[in-house]
């Protein structure tokens, strides 16, 4: 375990990008990328996107939504 305490000290003193790359590729390994649910995630998107455009369904803002959010969790 101290050894593993080593490698994360060491970690932390590297430069942001660094770090984001260490991280990504341990989370890469514990969950990696699946093509088929990426390419059913982009269908979802582009269809999100065109009901969008089209007025078909209306945004809200992100300040909106996290409002009611805790309106719906709050005790």
């Amino acid at each position: 375990m101290h050894g593993t305490i080593d490698v994360i000290h060491e970690a932390e003193s590297l430069p942001v990008e660094k770090r984001t790359f260490i991280v990504d590729s341990l989370l890469r390994s514990l969950n990696p990328p699946d093509s088929d649910i990426d390419k059913k995630w982009a269908g979802v998107a582009k269809r999100r996107l065109e009901e969008l455009r089209s007025g078909q369904v209306n945004s809200i803002s992100g300040d909106e939504m996290f409002a009611k959010i805790q309106r719906r969790f709050a005790l």
